[in-house]
C-alpha cells in the first residue's frame, strides 16, 4: 500500500526493494520480538496448564461376518448344518449397533458415568474417576427424570464427618453427616454416600460431584466414539474414544464390547430358549399320556392272561404290523403338526416358533426357520430404532405374510397326513380281516400296544431334541472377539504441547512482524532517506539529525565557530554538497523553502548561512517569508520593523544598506529581515525591486541565502525563484507527508525552482528506525563525535520547526 499509492506519480522511476533496509526495520525492534515471544510462550504455558488433556483410547475387535470370513472356523459352524443356529452377520450393521445410543446408554448406567467427581487442582479441576474417597449412588432411573443437573459439594472433615451442599432443581440444600454410609433423600431421588475402600480420605478436602441425565452423557460418548473397519477385506474393527481420563476411557470400551456380546448372545439364545420351553411342556404332557397307556397295557395282560397266538394270527399280525408302523409315524407327524398349530395360535407376532422339533416336511421346517429369522431381525433393529421405521414396518408386513404362509402350509401338511392316515387305516383293516377269528382280547391288546409305542417314540424324540437344544445354549460364543485390549496413548492428542509451543513461537515472531508491517502500511509520513529516494529523483544533499539543545546555546543557531559537534559536521557536509552542486562561483543566490510551516526551513537556512560565513565568505541571510517573518527569532533580534518589505514598497526612497543588520554570530554574516507584514506580499515580490536588490547584493556578498515562504501554501517562493541560482527544499522526518513529493516532482519537472535539491531535517536517531544511518551512519563516524554527542542537541525539535 505504501508503495503502490505513488506508482501513478512515479511511473518513470523503477523502484527496487532494499531488502537490507526492510530487514533492518525489523532487526532494530528486536525488543518487540523478545517481549512478544516471551508473552506468547507464557500464554501457551498457561493454556497448557489450564486445559484438561484429552487422550485417545483404542482397541481392536473382530466381528463375525460371513461375507469377510469373520465366522470362519467358528465353533458353532457344526450346528449351522443342523438348522439350530444361524451366524450370518454384516459388519456394517454390527458397527451401527456398537455405536447406538441405546447400547452406549447401558454402558453409562453400568459404569455410573453419569456421576462425575472432581477436585480443585493447581490450575483446573482434577477428575477423580475411581479415586474419589466418597462414592455417590443415584439410581439411573431417577437421573433420567432430572430437569437440571444435581451439583454436590462434599467437604471432608476429621473423624470421617462430612458436609454436603447440594443444588437440586435450582434449590440449595445443606446436610451434615457424622459417618458413612449416609442417605440424603431429596425430591429428585435418594442420594447415598458410601466410603471408597480403595481410596483413603483426606481431611479438609473438597469434592465436587455432578449428576446429569445418562442419555446426555451417552450422546457425548457417541460423538467421541469412533468405530471403523481396518480394511474392506476383513471384519476387524478399530474402536477408539477420546476422553480426558485414560482409565475411564479403557473401562468404557471394555464394557461396551462386553455389553454388545451380552446382547448378541441373548438374541442368539432367544430361539433356543423358546424351543426348550416348548419341548419341556410337551415332554410333561407325553410323559403323562405314556404312563397311562402302559398302565392300560399292564392291566389288560393281567386280566386277559395273554401268553401266545396261533401261527395264522401271527402271520396276519406280521403283515399288518408293517402298516401299523407307518401309522405310528403318521400319528407322530399329526401330533407334531397339531402341537405346532396350537402354539402358532397362542404366539403373537413377536415370538419365534419352535424349530427342528422332528417334522419330516422340509418345506414347512424351512418356512419356520425363515419366520424365526424375520422375528429376530425385527427385535434386533428395534433396539436402535422405533416401530415407525420404514424398515420395521416392512419387516412387520413380511412377518404377517410369512405367518399366513405358515398357516396355509401347516393346514396343507395336516390335510396330507390325514389322507395318508386314511389310506394306512384302510390297508390295516384289510389285514385285520384276516385275524377276524382271533380273540377280541388280541385285537384290544394290539391297539393298546400301538398307542404305547406311539407315545414312547414321541417321548424319545422330544428327549433327543431337548439335549440338542441344551448343546446349542451351552455352545453360544461371543459375537465380537477382542484382538487388542483397550489401551490409552501415552501422550494426549489435545492439546499437543509441542504444537502449542511451536504456534506460540511463530506468533511471537509473527505478531511484531505484522504490527511493524501494518505500521509501515499506515505510515503516510516520510521516515528517512530511503523513503525520500523512493518518492523522488531530486538529489538529497544532507540529513540533519534531531538532537537536544545544550544549555550553552540559547537560540536555534547550531553551527558555531570552532565547534566540532554533530550538528556542525552535518552542516559542513550539507554546505560541501551544495557548493559542489552549484559548481559555478558566479552562482551565489540560494533559496530555501518547504511544503508547509514547521518543517525547519528557517533553521536550515540560518545554519547554512552561518556555515558558509565560517568559510570566510561574506554571506547575507534574507527573510523573504514576508507573510510570517520569523528570522529575527532565530537570531534573537527583537526589532523586526526594519526589513526588505520597506525597500520593495519604495525602492527610490529607501536605502537597502540601512536595512541590513549584523548577525552577532560571526562578522561575515549579515541579516536582512522581512520587516513589517505588507497587505500585498505577492505583488511586492513580483516587482523589479527584488531583482534590483539581489543584483546589488551579488556585488557585495559572496553568498545570498533566502528564507522563503512554504511553497505548498503560497506562490511567493515560485516568484522569488527567478532570482535564485539554487533551491533547497526542506522536508522533515515523521512530519512531511509523502503526498507532498508530488509537488516536489512537479516543480522539478516544470523547472519552477532552479537547481532543486532537498534536505531531510529532524531525523530522530534515538528511535533507531533509519537503517541508512544506524550503527555505521554518517553521524557516527565523524572523528568520534557521534559517540560523544549522539544524544545531545535538540535543534530539530523546537528550532527545527521554524
Amino acid at each position: 500500500m505504501k508503495e503502490d499509492i505513488y506508482d501513478d506519480l512515479f511511473e518513470e522511476k523503477e523502484e527496487k526493494t532494499d531488502y537490507q533496509a526492510v530487514l533492518f526495520k525489523y532487526i532494530i525492534r528486536w525488543p518487540w520480538f523478545v517481549a512478544s515471544v516471551i508473552v506468547c510462550l507464557a500464554c501457551a504455558w498457561l493454556y497448557l496448564q489450564y486445559t484438561t488433556p484429552i487422550y485417545n483410547i483404542s482397541a481392536s475387535i473382530i466381528i463375525k461376518d460371513d461375507k469377510k470370513g469373520g465366522s470362519a472356523g467358528s465353533d458353532l459352524s457344526v450346528f449351522e448344518g443342523m438348522g439350530i443356529i444361524n451366524t450370518n452377520k454384516n459388519i456394517d450393521n454390527e458397527i451401527e449397533i456398537l455405536r447406538s445410543k441405546s447400547l452406549v446408554k447401558k454402558v453409562v448406567k453400568e459404569l455410573g458415568l453419569y456421576i462425575n467427581y472432581s477436585a480443585k487442582g493447581s490450575f483446573h479441576h482434577v477428575e477423580l474417576y475411581g479415586n474419589s474417597p466418597v462414592l455417590v449412588q443415584f439410581s439411573p432411573e431417577d437421573a433420567e427424570h432430572l430437569s437440571a443437573p444435581i451439583l454436590l459439594t462434599i467437604n471432608l472433615l476429621p473423624d470421617g464427618k462430612l458436609d454436603v451442599n447440594a443444588n437440586i432443581n435450582d434449590k440449595d440444600f445443606s446436610k451434615h453427616f457424622d459417618r458413612l454410609p449416609a442417605v440424603f433423600p431429596s425430591e429428585a431421588g435418594t442420594l447415598t454416600f458410601l466410603p471408597n475402600p480403595e481410596q483413603a480420605s483426606k481431611e479438609n478436602e473438597t469434592i465436587n460431584v455432578t449428576i446429569v441425565k445418562p442419555l446426555g452423557v451417552a450422546k457425548g460418548y457417541v460423538s467421541a466414539l469412533s468405530i471403523e473397519p481396518t480394511s474392506k477385506t476383513t471384519s476387524v474393527a478399530a474402536v477408539s474414544l477420546k476422553n480426558t481420563n485414560r482409565k475411564r476411557g479403557e473401562d468404557f470400551i471394555n464394557k461396551l464390547i462386553e455389553m454388545y456380546n451380552r446382547d448378541a448372545n441373548n438374541d442368539k439364545n432367544e430361539v433356543a430358549q423358546n424351543t426348550a420351553r416348548f419341548i419341556d411342556e410337551r415332554i410333561a404332557v407325553i410323559n403323562q399320556e405314556l404312563g397311562t397307556t402302559e398302565q392300560e397295557l399292564e392291566s389288560f395282560k393281567r386280566s386277559a392272561g395273554l401268553t401266545d397266538l396261533s401261527s395264522d394270527a401271527q402271520l396276519a399280525v406280521s403283515e399288518k404290523s408293517e402298516y401299523e408302523k407307518r401309522c405310528v409315524e403318521n400319528g407322530t407327524q399329526l401330533n407334531l403338526v397339531e402341537y405346532l398349530t396350537d402354539y402358532l395360535k397362542k404366539a403373537d407376532n413377536t415370538s419365534v416358533l419352535p424349530a427342528n422339533v422332528g417334522l419330516n416336511d422340509a418345506a414347512l421346517t424351512g418356512l419356520i426357520n425363515q419366520y424365526n429369522m424375520l422375528i429376530l431381525e425385527r427385535n434386533r433393529l428395534l433396539r436402535s430404532s422405533s416401530e415407525s421405521n420404514p424398515v420395521i414396518r416392512k419387516l412387520d408386513s413380511n412377518i404377517q405374510d410369512m405367518r399366513t404362509n405358515l398357516n396355509t402350509a401347516i393346514a396343507s401338511v395336516h390335510k396330507g397326513l390325514l389322507i395318508t392316515k386314511a389310506d394306512l387305516d384302510r390297508q390295516a383293516d384289510k389285514f385285520a380281516g384276516r385275524v377276524s377269528n382271533a380273540p377280541a382280547q388280541e385285537r384290544q391288546f394290539v391297539s393298546i400296544q400301538r398307542q404305547q409305542e406311539i407315545k414312547a417314540g414321541l417321548y424319545l424324540m422330544l428327549l433327543q431334541k431337548r439335549e440338542e437344544n441344551n448343546i446349542t445354549l451351552a455352545a453360544t460364543a461371543n459375537n465380537a472377539k477382542i484382538i487388542d485390549d483397550a489401551l490409552a496413548d501415552g501422550f494426549p492428542v489435545s492439546p499437543k504441547s509441542r504444537t502449542i509451543y511451536m504456534i506460540a513461537l511463530i506468533l511471537g515472531f509473527g505478531i511484531p512482524v505484522a504490527v511493524i508491517y501494518i505500521l509501515n502500511l499506515l505510515s503516510f509520513r516520510i521516515e528517512g532517506r530511503s523513503d525520500v529516494e523512493r518518492l523522488t529523483s531530486v538529489p538529497i544533499i544532507g540529513d540533519v539529525p534531531l538532537t537536544e539543545q545544550p544549555e550553552s546555546h540559547a537560540h536555534a543557531i547550531a553551527v558555531r565557530e570552532n565547534d566540532n559537534d554533530i550538528m556542525a559536521e552535518t552542516f559542513r557536509s550539507l554546505r560541501t554538497s551544495l557548493l559542489f552542486m552549484m559548481g559555478d562561483p558566479e552562482k551565489k543566490v540560494i533559496l530555501v523553502t518547504s511544503t508547509m510551516s514547521g518543517e525547519g526551513k528557517t533553521f536550515i537556512a540560518s545554519n547554512l548561512a552561518v556555515s558558509l560565513a565560517l568559510l570566510g565568505k561574506k554571506v547575507i541571510l534574507i527573510g523573504l517569508d514576508i507573510r510570517k517573518p520569523g528570522l529575527n527569532k532565530v537570531f534573537q533580534i527583537s526589532h523586526k520593523e526594519k526589513g526588505i518589505t520597506q525597500y520593495l514598497a519604495s525602492p527610490q526612497s529607501t536605502d537597502l544598506h540601512t536595512l541590513i543588520q549584523p548577525s552577532n554570530v560571526t562578522p561575515n554574516l549579515s541579516l536582512l529581515f522581512g520587516g513589517v507584514i505588507p497587505p500585498n506580499p505577492t505583488e511586492l515580490l513580483a516587482r523589479q525591486a527584488l531583482e534590483d536588490a539581489i543584483r546589488t547584493l551579488r556585488k557585495e556578498y559572496d553568498y545570498i541565502v533566502m528564507d522563503t515562504a512554504p511553497i505548498g501554501m503560497v506562490t511567493d517562493t515560485q516568484i522569488i525563484a527567478r532570482v535564485a541560482d539554487a533551491s533547497i527544499y526542506v522536508c522533515r522526518a515523521d512530519y512531511t507527508h509523502k503526498n507532498d513529493y508530488q509537488l516536489i516532482n512537479e516543480l522539478q519537472e516544470r523547472k519552477r525552482l532552479p537547481n532543486l535539491c532537498t534536505v531531510i531535517n529532524g531525523l530522530d536517531m534515538k528511535k533507531k528506525k533509519y537503517g541508512y544511518y544506524y550503527g555505521y551512519g554518517k553521524y557516527g563516524r565523524y572523528y568520534g563525535y557521534g559517540k560523544k554527542y549522539g544524544y545531545g542537541y535538540g535543534y530539530g525539535s523546537e528550532a527545527g520547526k521554524q
